[in-house]
């Protein structure tokens, strides 16, 4: 079968018109550090600390002077201690490379401790309005899944969804692969019954017709 890309692009805005961040942050400052949080965590339990660490930590300068201990104290709901280490390092080194300002570059902001090509991409696209996609779990489970790319990982998965939806919806088209994963095309037991995506889906159809070639060949040794 023939995976309409277009078809599945034109699905997804439909069924998630309001897809978009679900971490919650006002500036890039907070927007990088969040982001940096979330690393295997999910939004609910970052947006569950951020507000205080925002608070007691406003700005890029104030997280600058501030001890891993106590970020970590803030955060270890979070996961590892390496976060909040990443996290003043990172802000550290904002202030010395960029007069305190985050960079809004792929490379600037590769550059700074615990932040890889998805941080960036997220960071880059949220707080920068660059257009970018980036491919966490959801979005290389999903994708692969329906077809959209056929990657065994995150580098070749973000090469070909760029080829395969135009760029002003790469930011959008990001958010819709998350909802979908999240609410519905789950990493286990994926709710395909209630997907309005089944029939566009490479891999539904792919284990359908195996079943059904199954269900003949065993038809045909019972008659």
């Amino acid at each position: 079968m023939r995976i309409s890309k277009k078809a599945i692009l034109e699905e997804l805005k439909r069924t998630y018109p309001d897809a978009g961040p679900e971490l919650h942050f006002s500036n890039p400052y907070e927007t990088l550090v969040a982001v940096m949080l979330s690393a295997q965590c999910t939004d609910k339990q970052v947006n569950k600390v951020t507000p205080g660490l925002f608070e007691r930590y406003p700005t890029v300068e104030a997280m600058a002077g501030s001890k891993v201990e106590d970020v970590y104290a803030m955060v270890k709901s979070c996961g590892f201690k390496s976060k909040a280490s990443n996290i003043v390092e990172t802000c550290r080194l904002i202030m010395q490379r960029h007069g305190g300002q985050v960079p809004g570059d792929m490379k600037l902001l590769t550059a700074l401790p615990g932040v890889g090509q998805k941080t960036a991409n997220v960071v880059l696209a949220n707080a920068f309005g660059v257009p970018t996609i980036a491919v966490d779990t959801h979005v290389f489970r999903v994708s692969n899944r329906l077809g959209l790319a056929d990657a065994k990982n995150v580098e070749l998965t973000e090469e070909q969804l760029k080829k395969a939806i135009p760029k002003k919806d790469w930011v959008a088209a990001h958010h819709w692969l998350i909802f979908h994963g999240r609410r519905v095309c789950h990493a286990r037991n994926p709710e395909c019954g209630r997907c309005t995506l089944q029939t566009l889906c490479k891999t539904y159809n792919a284990e359908h017709a195996a079943k059904s070639k199954v269900d003949r060949k065993e038809s045909s040794l019972q008659s």
